[in-house]
């Protein structure tokens, strides 16, 4: 009969002659992909190898207001602020038999003449957890004097082994009855903020994940509606 030698750094020969891995020697097994905005669950039965889980969490970025200029004026709005991110390795041992997973919503875009909507937080259970960014406010009226507005503060960091808060929604600002400038939209961990504007339109939509939206520019008695923030994500690295 041949012999087999057995690495003992990954397997172990149990006292029923059965050749077994060793949990946590296995690495990278699979990822899970929440980016959607929604709420989910993680069942950890349905991994019996599981080891620990890496998990990434980056929340919503917040909407931008509308405008809305009467003749021969301007109004410009600040940007909405990026959602925070946050990350932590966990050990099965401490997972709960279900987790919930939320993936927050980006930020509704505001009216002519409303505030933009914040963003959702999202988090993996009470674990790991990050919070939605602010939505821009529709703080400048028609005019033509010059004057400006501070931007959106970005929202405080949430829990887990690493955090931080989302970036602020940049000012907005108007030099006379014709020239002016949104701000632009917070940026995020996994993503942009939206580019801001000098003419009229809604402000820049974010790209790839919690990036806030920029503010609104109106003039010359032009009218329109804000931009949504972008949506949250979070990632889930299950290791064997």
């Amino acid at each position: 009969m041949a012999n087999v030698c057995v690495c003992s750094d990954y397997f172990v020969v149990g006292d029923d002659g059965r050749l077994c891995l060793i949990p946590g020697q296995q690495g990278l097994r699979q990822v899970l992909y929440f980016n959607t905005a929604g709420t989910y669950v993680f069942k950890k039965a349905d991994y019996p190898w599981l080891a620990r889980v890496f998990v990434r969490v980056q929340a919503a970025g917040g909407g931008a207001a509308g405008a809305r200029a009467s003749a021969g004026q301007l109004v410009a709005q600040p940007g909405g602020s990026g959602g925070g991110y946050s990350e932590k390795l966990i050990d099965v041992s401490a997972l709960g038999a279900t987790e919930t997973v939320v993936v927050g919503a980006g930020g509704a875009a505001g009216t002519a003449t409303t505030d933009g909507g914040p963003g959702g937080g999202s988090s993996f259970g009470g674990l790991c957890t990050a919070n939605g960014g602010a939505g821009g406010q529709a703080v400048m009226s028609t005019g033509t004097a010059m004057v400006c507005f501070s931007g959106t503060p970005g929202p405080a960091a949430g829990a887990g082994d690493f955090t931080q808060g989302g970036g602020p929604g940049g000012g907005a600002f108007r030099l006379s009855g014709g020239e002016g400038q949104s701000g632009e939209g917070g940026e995020s961990r996994l993503g942009h903020g939206g580019w801001r504007r000098a003419s009229t339109g809604g402000g820049g939509s974010s790209r790839g994940f919690g990036g806030g939206a920029a503010g609104a520019l109106a003039r010359d008695g032009d009218t329109t509606n804000g931009t949504g923030g972008g949506g949250g994500l979070v990632i889930v690295e299950l290791w064997g």
